[in-house]
């Protein structure tokens, strides 16, 4: 009789599939975790200066000014004041001879230069001891081209 029981019975099987219930409990706390502190975190915000709110210099710098064909040219911007050749090589003299270590020194390059020979001319007044040294700009409000 205890046989016979035995095989009126259906035997258990093994099953071999993957029980994916936890994975799903998991995915579903993580999912709201992030949904609750995503809302705290802000993301960092950099104010960037425009052209059009650029500080004014207080004291008349020296532009040097290089043209399209590469000549440069140097004044003290002042009123009335203009414009006298340079030659490269007297440069660094000019300047010095112009103003004191302190006084602000401006390149105004043509849009056509290339970028490589204002980078040379700033390394030179740089390397020269000018320390204020900067780059003029159109500046328009708008800030449109």
């Amino acid at each position: 009789m205890h046989a016979q029981s035995s095989r009126g019975r259906k035997q258990r099987r093994m099953n071999n599939d993957i029980n994916v219930v936890p994975y799903i409990d998991v995915m579903l706390v993580l999912l709201v975790i992030f949904m609750v502190t995503a809302p705290m975190i802000t993301p960092g915000q950099i104010e960037l200066p425009t052209v059009g709110t650029a500080s004014q210099v207080t004291t008349q710098p020296i532009e040097v000014q290089i043209d399209a064909q590469g000549n440069l040219s140097m004044r003290v911007r002042e009123g009335g004041a203009s414009f006298r050749p340079v030659d490269k090589a007297n440069l660094l003299a000019e300047i010095r001879s112009a103003a004191t270590p302190d006084t602000p020194v401006v390149i105004s390059a043509d849009g056509k230069v290339p970028y490589e020979s204002v980078m040379h001319i700033m390394d030179e007044l740089r390397n020269g001891g000018v320390g204020k040294l900067g780059l003029l700009v159109n500046q328009t409000a708008s800030g449109a081209r």
